[in-house]
């Protein structure tokens, strides 16, 4: 029997080892960053972001602070373990940057987000687009006679759920705001 000769340069992995590596792992993390309210703050953070090839599913962006002149800014970005503490740490050394926090690690987040839906439709179809609507709790804000105007608000995953329920009653045009997020508790 001769022994098992690997070529140079391969690399041989166990059958066992079926777990992705830590690198490999994408994750979803939603970031918020308390910011100065002044001119270009967005756009170095949008740089940052940009410049490095990371993705940006959702962003929000308002001032909460009046007097402070502050604002938050709310991202939700997916990346590997690594990738998400280069744009934590990197977002912090923004000097316009007061502070981040990842919510989706500090502890349990409260997500939502508002959408407004024009779904088209007569017939059947309307009334099956107004009986969903009223199980989603959504709000008609504004009707004609051949479509409707929807407004919901909830987490992105019942956002997506409603679209996909009116795409075959005659969805025309989706609006969203984009996540908006809060931890939960007293800190």
């Amino acid at each position: 029997m001769s022994p098992l000769k690997i070529k140079k340069g391969s690399t041989s992995h166990s059958a066992y080892n079926l777990r992705p590596t830590f690198s490999d792992v994408q994750e979803r993390h939603t970031l918020a960053a308390i910011v100065e309210n002044e001119p270009g703050v967005l756009a170095r953070v949008i740089g940052l972001f940009s410049g490095r090839g990371y993705n940006i599913e959702s962003l929000t962006v308002a001032e909460v602070d009046h007097e402070g002149h502050l604002s938050r800014i709310t991202i939700v970005t997916t990346g590997t373990p690594q990738v998400i503490v280069q744009i934590k740490a990197q977002l912090g050394r923004i000097v316009s940057v007061h502070e981040v926090h990842d919510l989706t690690v500090e502890g349990p987040a409260v997500e939502r987000e508002l959408a407004m839906f024009k779904v088209a439709g007569t017939g059947d179809k309307r009334i099956e687009a107004l009986r969903l609507a009223e199980i989603f709790r959504a709000n008609v804000v504004d009707s004609t006679l051949e479509s409707f105007v929807f407004e919901i608000t909830g987490d992105p995953k019942k956002i997506d759920a409603f679209a996909d329920l009116m795409r075959p009653l005659g969805l025309q045009e989706v609006a969203r705001t984009g996540v908006a997020a809060l931890s939960r508790g007293a800190q």
